[in-house]
């Protein structure tokens, strides 16, 4: 299938049908109720990437792609519905681009890779799971961004069957735990008012530009080189000495934990739900060293932290925390891991795993969270 853009690249999910869970007699099923035959899987598959590829396209510099979603599927096409609100998410994402450009952020070209995970037939209805890889080049508008962001992202797309054996994609969502990717649109409705509550760290003003908040390199201190390199080591492939804690809520403060030891923090013994404590062992993590708020709290009373006014003045080593619904209750841990010169800092973290996606971009894919930013 031909693509009209030279920017963005985005690989069929073809490859992973081999992998779709199907039923081992779907072959001379044909269109049973409760299975689809290998052509019509394969096109769940092309039609999430040809959504996902065109919403990675929309960010990129120069690119002048028209607002609706192009297919060329026999028997899978998208809802009238659901292509007018993916249409909508589109201007959104030209929108989120042009704030990006004003804070000096552009991305030269995307490459977005989708394979399809499982589909699962029921009814008239079908349930398709695929995982996405993005890559955004950055442009060089300064000189000194790094060379690349990327992040993987999974989603679940829901197909109804439609006169003629045909079928419609009429909803897809994501399925990940950390903040909006940078190609979501953003289609939630405005968080709830902040309700308050015991917050230790003070929020943090997302206005650019900021006072700058230099940090430096003590003789005999934590290694905030060492930091970053170990997030950058594990943000994609984990470190198998450690649990992996995606599926009980998220693995993103686990991992900040884990780079902030590899930088010289030392383990607090105690009981594992006291959160004056922080330690990882064979035996168990401390509340603290996985969770959220536990995190906040024990770094604060311990004062191996403290709040920063601005997100705009991390530095390497530093950590952002996001309140998403904006109810008082932190929700997501990210490490700042490269902040180049003009002063903007660039994130690295699990759930979703991400590379070094600048500060600019998450606020601009959330502009309604509260964030809380933390010397470190």
């Amino acid at each position: 299938m031909k693509r009209k853009t030279k920017i963005a690249v985005g690989v069929a999910a073809a490859a992973g049908v081999s992998a779709v869970l199907l039923p081992s007699t779907f072959a001379n099923a044909g269109e049973a109720r409760n299975t689809v035959d290998k052509a019509t899987a394969a096109s769940f598959g092309r039609i999430a990437d040809d959504v996902i590829t065109q919403r990675s396209a929309a960010l990129v510099d120069g690119n002048r792609q028209g607002s609706r979603i192009e297919t060329h599927e026999k028997k899978v096409r998208l809802s009238s519905r659901w292509e007018r609100n993916e249409e909508d998410g589109l201007t959104s994402l030209r929108t989120r681009k042009k704030r990006l450009n004003s804070l000096g952020e552009a991305y030269t070209g995307a490459e977005t890779r989708v394979t399809t995970d499982s589909t699962t037939v029921k009814g008239g209805r079908a349930t398709v799971h695929v995982t996405e890889v993005t890559v955004y080049h950055y442009k060089q508008v300064r000189g000194d961004e790094p060379r690349t962001t990327g992040f993987t992202a999974h989603h679940e797309l829901n197909f109804h069957r439609v006169s003629g054996g045909k079928w419609e994609l009429a909803d897809m969502k994501p399925l990940d735990d950390g903040p909006r990717a940078i190609n979501q649109p953003q289609k939630t409705p405005a968080p709830t008012p902040d309700k308050g509550g015991p917050l230790k760290a003070t929020p943090a003003s997302i206005t650019w530009p900021a006072r700058p908040m230099p940090k430096s390199q003590k003789p005999g201190g934590y290694d905030y080189k060492a930091m970053a390199a170990y997030a950058e080591k594990y943000w994609r492939n984990y470190n198998p000495q450690y649990r992996d804690y995606n599926d009980e809520g998220g693995d993103c403060t686990n991992f900040i934990s884990q780079a902030l030891k590899a930088g010289g923090w030392k383990d607090a013994p105690g009981a594992a739900s006291d959160s004056t404590k922080w330690w990882s062992n064979s035996k168990g993590d401390s509340t603290s060293w996985v969770g959220v708020n536990e995190w906040s709290s024990f770094a604060m009373s311990s004062k191996r932290a403290t709040s920063l006014a601005n997100v705009y003045q991390m530095d390497v080593g530093d950590i952002l925390q996001m309140d998403f619904e904006g109810d008082g209750s932190k929700d997501h841990s990210m490490i700042v891991t490269y902040r180049s010169r003009l002063g903007i800092p660039y994130l690295t973290y699990h759930s979703t795993n991400t590379f070094r996606k600048s500060v600019a971009s998450i606020i601009a894919a959330n502009p309604d969270s509260v964030y809380f930013a933390y010397r470190t």
